[in-house]
């Protein structure tokens, strides 16, 4: 088998098995996570990031 015709069937076989393939199309809906912060959190994470900030003041 020549070269040529080693590459053409190998191209003709290609183009056979992908023709063959099924597309599978699915469709996801998006995830809304709603979330409430009570004023404790935000107090515990202010005083984290002061802490952090005086730890490194060359941070920013």
């Amino acid at each position: 088998m020549t070269k040529t015709a080693a590459t053409t069937t190998a191209i003709v076989g290609l183009a056979a098995l992908t023709a063959a393939c099924a597309t599978v199309k699915v469709e996801v809906a998006p995830i809304n996570i709603y979330a409430k912060l009570d004023a404790d959190v935000r107090v515990r994470l202010d005083q984290d990031v002061k802490s952090l900030i005086q730890q490194n003041p060359n941070l920013f």
